[in-house]
């Protein structure tokens, strides 16, 4: 019974999901189809001709000047000049078939299975050149079904074409007693006719073989049971953590309650320490009556924001030390004291407030804040930083 289950979760049933389409095409794997490209090559190619024919008259009178001399030309000059008229027109040639088939390629991968850029499809694969690994390609099930669809497509050129023949026949027959016209008149019957018949074989054969290729590459793509549960865990991440991050999201969600819940608390602080709009945190303290300050607020953002205009309508003193205030956020919660590391540093900014309120002209106090205590706005230690 397990084996069974174990069977039912490794076979490949499952469509294939967004992320395993484009893990697939991040290594090379499109859908792509020979014979769509074959035909609309051929296609191209037989248009170029045309147009050619019916407006390459220009080109034919400029690949005639090649072989006029003149006699007044020097030597030298003519076989220069000759060579870059040839090289020009030669590469006029090659730009008016090139471009036309460089264009249809790329549209109809476009349109087969969309244009991507794989540079992990040409890395060097030691498979590539191993003579076992080969001949399991040429004797495998698509290299039959290679072999299948080129012998299908010879069958049906073949019979095209001898249909055809056959129905031409007696005019063939008769081309020694034809004019000259009535010869033309019968290859402008006859070559469009085989043309045509060509065409519509190698689209029949086309669409074969894309509708193929379309169930073969959807076929590789499939996944299991266990595949999916696999990339499900790797994308949405396992149940433990998903659980810790619910938690971290609630304990962050839990401490932003209370900070806000504190703001009614900063009216009755003895002094503010900010950032000076990053972080606030408001502190209480009585001589006598605590053993050291208690964080009664404390915020980043809009909640530090709103300590500093609840404290300076309240008329609660606000001192700027960026450096005490990131410490006093990092290493307290709201109703605890502060950490003892940090007695002396908030020591001297009561006194020097205290002072301030009594009236005393005073320089600001340099704020010692142990080096262990000294974070940057995420919280790390600016000790590690360096």
């Amino acid at each position: 019974m397990a084996e069974n289950n174990s069977d039912d979760a490794q076979e490949k049933t499952e469509e294939p999901t967004q992320r395993r389409i484009d893990k697939a095409k991040e290594d090379g794997q499109i859908l792509t189809s020979k014979e769509v490209f074959v035909f609309a090559n051929i296609s191209m190619g037989l248009l170029v001709m045309l147009l050619t024919i019916s407006y390459g008259g220009s080109g034919l009178s400029s690949w005639s000047t090649l072989f006029r001399l003149d006699t007044v030309d020097k030597l030298d000059d003519l076989i220069a000049s000759k060579l870059m008229d040839s090289l020009w027109l030669l590469f006029q040639s090659s730009m008016l078939v090139g471009v036309p088939i460089v264009i249809v390629n790329l549209l109809t991968q476009a349109a087969v299975g969309g244009l991507n850029f794989a540079p992990k499809a040409m890395k060097f694969k030691g498979n590539r050149i191993n003579p076992i690994s080969g001949l399991k390609r040429m004797f495998s099930m698509k290299a039959l079904v290679e072999l299948g669809k080129s012998i299908l497509k010879v069958v049906l050129l073949f019979g095209i074409a001898t249909a055809i023949m056959f129905q031409i026949m007696p005019g063939v027959l008769n081309f020694p007693s034809l004019t000259l016209p009535k010869m033309l008149e019968v290859m402008r019957y006859v070559i469009p006719l085989l043309i045509g018949a060509l065409l519509v074989v190698l689209a029949i054969i086309a669409a074969i073989d894309y509708f193929w290729q379309r169930h073969t590459h959807i076929k590789q793509l499939r996944m299991s049971r266990q595949d999916l549960k696999d990339e499900y865990k790797q994308t949405e991440g396992s149940p433990e953590v998903k659980a810790k991050i619910r938690r971290m999201q609630a304990e962050t969600a839990s401490r932003g309650a209370q900070q806000r819940e504190a703001l009614d608390d900063v009216a009755n602080a003895t002094a503010v320490i900010t950032n000076p709009t990053h972080f606030a945190v408001a502190l209480k303290y009585e001589v006598g009556d605590q053993a050291a300050p208690v964080i009664l607020a404390m915020g980043r953002g809009i909640i530090a924001q709103q300590i500093i205009e609840r404290a300076e309508t309240a008329q609660v003193s606000v001192f700027r030390s960026p450096i005490l205030a990131r410490a006093l956020y990092f290493t307290g919660d709201i109703g605890a004291e502060i950490s003892q590391s940090l007695y002396n540093a908030v020591a001297v900014v009561l006194a020097y407030l205290y002072r301030l309120e009594k009236g005393e002209a005073l320089q600001l106090p340099d704020v010692d804040v142990p080096e262990d205590m000294q974070f940057n706005e995420f919280g790390k230690l600016l000790s590690e930083d360096t």
